[in-house]
């Protein structure tokens, strides 16, 4: 045996113990965030969340569900943060001890799209006549029906315009946003959504806003830190960390700049 194969061999137990002893590469933080399918699925988180992680180092793993599910979610304790679109219901979870505080955000807003020849003859700005004559007119009607920021929405301008029986028409998928819209474009039915999904939707057909403009349509977000005091393992600290970008200068300046086909999304007023 060589004398240099003999020194290449003792090295060898000497690279391995240095090895075990070398420093762990560093891991980003990794928090989880239950929020609305229109957050997602309009493309503003991964246009928002990057930027945030850049700030920093913290990775965010979003839970898209309808706003009611991610209450639900958190209330479970298996989310850090949330960012939904429900007023009421976040108030709720804030009294009920889940949250100590509810942030808002942003907000943009509902509109009802439908057939682009509208056979129900529903255009204007009027929601809560919109909605009587489809009921009356038993049109085709695709709802959420998934207890969603946006289904809660439409239940109140239902509530409003007095109506109790939606129409034969009527259809609930207990689906996200974009597969509600797919399902109106195919079926060239009406459906409440919000503004956002709307414009970065790749497959309206034939369909197009025929309500918008009522105050009544107005679309408000919030983000909440989920309370320690209920789940001692949620990462609240990180998720405080999200929650003060995302309402600061930096965060904010962030969400107003995301933009599809040059239309802006969201519109941040967490200083409101």
């Amino acid at each position: 045996m060589t004398l240099s194969t003999l020194l290449r061999r003792a090295a060898i137990p000497a690279l391995f113990v240095a090895a075990m002893w070398a420093a762990p590469a560093v891991q980003a933080e990794t928090i989880v965030m239950a929020s609305t399918t229109s957050t997602e699925q309009s493309g503003l988180f991964a246009h928002l969340l990057p930027a945030f992680k850049k700030a920093s180092g913290i990775d965010i793993k979003v839970v898209a569900q309808g706003t009611g599910q991610a209450l639900d979610t958190a209330r479970r304790g298996d989310a850090d943060v949330l960012f939904v679109h429900d007023q009421v219901a976040e108030e709720k979870f804030v009294a009920e001890g889940y949250a100590t505080k509810r942030y808002p955000v942003m907000y943009n807003d509902f509109v009802l799209i439908g057939p682009a020849d509208d056979p129900a003859g529903i255009k204007g700005n009027d929601i809560v006549q919109a909605l009587s004559k489809l009921a009356k007119d038993n049109s085709s009607f695709v709802s959420r029906g998934d207890k969603s920021g946006t289904h809660a929405a439409e239940l109140r301008f239902w509530k409003a315009a007095g109506v109790e029986d939606m129409g034969k028409g009527y259809k609930a998928c207990g689906c996200g946003m974009g597969p509600a819209l797919n399902m109106a474009s195919s079926m060239g039915a009406y459906v409440l959504s919000d503004r956002g999904t709307w414009l970065s939707f790749k497959n309206p057909g034939n369909l197009k806003i025929l309500v918008e403009g009522d105050k009544r349509l107005f679309n408000q977000y919030g983000v909440m830190v989920v309370n320690p005091a209920k789940f001692p393992h949620v990462k609240a600290k990180d998720a405080q960390q999200f929650v003060d970008w995302v309402t600061s200068p930096a965060g904010q300046d962030t969400i107003a700049s995301y933009k599809v086909n040059g239309q802006q999304l969201f519109f941040p007023n967490a200083e409101k």
